[in-house]
């Protein structure tokens, strides 16, 4: 019996390129979308025909969650283009227009927990996200091992459901993310990009955990 393929198309925005005007301008974030987003859509579509339908019914966190079941000669593509594509769309739902300028709840007292207070958090998570060097990532997570939330950085399209971390935030460091507002400028991206963070939907997922 042959499975029916699960086609991926790009998401909308929950909100207008405008919106976040003041931090992101509405150019970078057409291009990036329409443009970036789209062709990981398109990349991982054709790379899940190329390995089969037995990992077409699978949400792509699933997939990238068991990359050895993967054959060899495809594992690039869909870390590549399986990450890129659910990489932006958590990114773009961890962005709004209206938003608390911090987590408030178990989160906030997890963070409180794990890193002192916000102020320390924020630190730590704006220098690991200017260290990354290159094309690259940086996240909040939830590691279940140890059962506790966590900053790490990822290269290129990596992601953390292929080290078994389960995303709850994150910041895209690859150029085309800031350079035409921010240019080289990266400190000042990531400053701006603290004014946008959705939190609510970060602590949703948060708490979706049995927080």
């Amino acid at each position: 019996m042959s499975c029916i393929m699960t086609q991926y198309v790009l998401p909308k925005l929950p909100y207008d390129y405008h919106e976040l005007e003041q931090f992101m301008d509405a150019e970078t974030l057409q291009i990036h979308h329409q443009k970036f987003h789209q062709t990981y859509v398109d990349g991982l579509n054709k790379s899940l025909r190329n390995i089969g339908g037995e990992f077409h019914p699978k949400y792509i966190t699933s997939i990238l969650s068991d990359l050895n079941s993967i054959p060899t000669s495809a594992r690039g593509d869909i870390v590549f283009f399986g990450g890129g594509y659910e990489n932006h769309r958590l990114y773009w739902e961890t962005l709004s227009p209206t938003t608390h300028k911090k987590p408030t709840g178990k989160l906030a007292d997890s963070i409180d927990l794990y890193f002192g207070n916000f102020e320390t958090f924020q630190e730590k998570f704006t220098k690991q996200s200017l260290s990354i060097e290159g094309s690259g990532w940086c996240w909040m997570v939830f590691n279940p091992t140890f059962q506790r939330i966590e900053i790490m950085i990822t290269v290129n399209n990596e992601s953390p459901w292929s080290i078994n971390k389960i995303p709850l935030l994150c910041i895209d460091m690859w150029e085309h993310a800031y350079y035409l507002k921010y240019q080289n400028n990266k400190p000042d991206y990531v400053k701006a990009w603290w004014n946008v963070i959705n939190w609510e939907y970060v602590m949703d997922r948060f708490c979706e955990l049995g927080n």
